[in-house]
């Protein structure tokens, strides 16, 4: 049985002390007149200014970028603990707006950066230390120069991004929130539902599969938006593949990562393939239901773990890995940095979302708070979905 304690939530007071308090409106007032201010000095002056100017707006920018990050990284939080609660939804979308408005001065600096003479750049580097401690960024910047688009298009990019692709993904999260399944006599949240596609009863998880399956339309309807609209950006700034961004964002060539899933591919009768055969075996037919592929196996031990019992094997793994990552993993428990309960609104899945440099990141679980929903032991995981929000 789980423990039927206080599970831990997250103090969210080390980014800000709340919505309306007088440190988040000053940062994003400041942020602003910052970031009118440096597109001032700094649009179209990069080259005049030499490797000193440079320096010192490199430095502006990352100040400026940090704190309008410290601000999203608040709202993001803020909106996850409970995505059906409209005050919160108000204040997550009002804010990205005001956040983008500002960024919207910025969006020329990287641009200009990669305009900048090869050789010259690599000159003001070599002769100025600031520049030199920013040279990795300077390098992963301009990797991007064959795909950048105008300014005045990139600035239009950027600030229908929180209609665009922002508007479609907050549609899904809201709706996964949102959802209730009629579920063993009760109305239960998707995480709940999802759940109980590990349950060792096989009508149970037939019946969650079916369900699941009815909310297939909208869904459809974002997926294919959504690849649609990164199918015209890849077009836009000449991506040879829909994977490329992604690649080059990940400093890997697409031959790299070809490699890895022809690899992968070529072992799948071996391992996937014979694997569900033997399951479907196991559960006495030839193939295998969609919502069997996560039941545990017949001779399973179902186990039940506590939030301490849970804490001690995370805590163990660390320390067998490292001692000193291990000193950090336990600081996430003694403060709260960490949301656990499973509670309706909430974000789905689970996440560790970084914040910024200056502030630790926090945790976002779905932990039972009971025995209704459960972990096996030998259980496939599938709650290790990290979404960087």
């Amino acid at each position: 049985m789980t423990d039927v304690v206080a599970l831990p939530t997250w103090d969210l007071c080390d980014l800000y002390p709340g919505a309306e308090s007088p440190e988040l409106t000053a940062d994003l007032e400041k942020s602003e007149r910052d970031a009118v201010a440096f597109h001032q000095q700094n649009a179209g002056k990069l080259l005049s200014r030499g490797a000193a100017g440079l320096a010192e707006a490199i430095v502006e920018f990352e100040a400026i970028d940090q704190t309008l990050s410290r601000l999203l990284s608040y709202a993001n939080l803020v909106y996850a603990a409970d995505m059906s609660c409209p005050k919160a939804g108000q204040f997550f979308q009002t804010l990205r707006e005001q956040v983008n408005q500002i960024a919207a001065s910025l969006v020329f600096f990287t641009l200009e950066i990669n305009q900048l003479d090869e050789d010259t750049l690599k000159g003001w580097i070599a002769k100025n230390r600031i520049l030199t401690r920013y040279a990795p960024w300077l390098r992963d910047t301009r990797i991007f120069i064959p795909h950048q688009l105008s300014c005045e298009m990139e600035r239009l990019l950027h600030e229908k991004s929180v209609v665009g692709q922002a508007a479609w993904n907050r549609l899904f999260d809201e709706t996964m929130a949102a959802l209730r399944f009629p579920l063993g006599g009760g109305q239960l949240t998707s995480t709940q539902a999802l759940d109980r596609l590990s349950d060792r009863d096989q009508a149970v998880r037939r019946e969650a599969g079916q369900v699941l399956g009815e909310n297939i339309r909208v869904f459809a309807l974002i997926t294919n938006t959504l690849a649609k609209d990164k199918e015209i950006d890849d077009k836009w700034r000449n991506y040879p593949r829909p994977p490329s961004f992604r690649n080059l964002c990940n400093r890997v060539e697409d031959s790299v990562v070809d490699t890895l899933v022809g690899a992968v591919k070529a072992a799948y009768p071996n391992l996937s393939h014979r694997y569900y055969a033997l399951k479907a075996k196991w559960f006495g037919g030839d193939r295998l239901d969609y919502w069997d592929r996560n039941a545990p196996l017949p001779d399973v031990e179902e186990r039940h773990y506590s939030w301490a019992a849970a804490r001690d094997i995370v805590l163990g793994a660390y320390q067998g890995f490292s001692p000193e990552l291990a000193v950090v993993a336990r600081r996430f428990f003694e403060n709260p940095w960490i949301d656990a309960p499973l509670r309706p609104g909430k974000a789905p899945g689970a996440f560790a979302h970084p914040t910024v440099p200056s502030v630790h990141p926090y945790l976002l679980l779905a932990y039972p708070v009971n025995a209704d929903t459960h972990y096996m032991l030998g259980a496939p995981n599938r709650r290790s979905r990290v979404q960087r929000r």
